[in-house]
């Protein structure tokens, strides 16, 4: 199973990206090959003039073509997700995330933030005709510490206990992608016998 890990933050420390730190670990720990991918990464001329043709926006979306579920971090800044992430986004295929298993993780300074997820990132998401959006994983600023471990930082046990409960959701999403995609290989081979 292959995840594509997406830091929509511009920033190069991030909450959000202690997350996605966390979010792979487990995943790692759950035999998931994760790819790592940060915003920040990306040429800004590639984003903002929408350069297909770069070499890094066609890495990208052959890595997504290639992955059964995308793991998408985002702070929240004024009631929506990072515009930068906006702009990577868009500059995949129509039908990029379909049959994908997708978990948005969003951060804000504050509850109030949390629906940033459900109005904003999700209809983007489906557009990209993206069927399976788990509930997403909203944290505080404050659940989130900054420490010089190896994922960046620390989680609260809410958060800990609430990332590690949408992660297993998402397993479980992977885990029917790969059996589905067995089945209908297994049923073409037996249409070509």
């Amino acid at each position: 199973m292959l995840v594509v890990s997406l830091s929509g933050s511009p920033a190069l420390k991030s909450r959000s990206g202690v997350v996605l730190e966390h979010a792979r670990h487990w995943l790692q720990a759950h035999d998931v090959n994760v790819q790592a991918l940060k915003i920040r990464d990306f040429a800004a001329e590639d984003l903002l003039y929408a350069h297909f043709d770069s070499p890094q926006v066609i890495d990208f979306i052959e890595a997504v073509k290639q992955a059964d579920g995308l793991l998408i971090g985002t702070p929240v800044y004024k009631a929506s997700f990072s515009g930068a992430l906006k702009t990577l986004l868009d500059l995949l295929p129509e039908r990029s995330l379909h049959g994908k298993v997708v978990l948005p993780l969003a951060t804000g300074g504050s509850i109030a933030h949390m629906l940033a997820v459900d109005y904003a990132l999700k209809p983007v998401l489906s557009a990209l005709k993206c069927q399976e959006v788990l509930h997403g994983i909203f944290a505080i600023d404050t659940q989130i510490s900054y420490s010089n471990n190896e994922q960046g930082g620390e989680l609260d046990d809410i958060l800990t206990e609430r990332l590690h409960e949408g992660l297993e959701h998402f397993h479980h999403g992977l885990l029917r992608r790969v059996q589905a995609r067995h089945s209908l290989a297994g049923g073409h081979l037996k249409l070509a016998l």
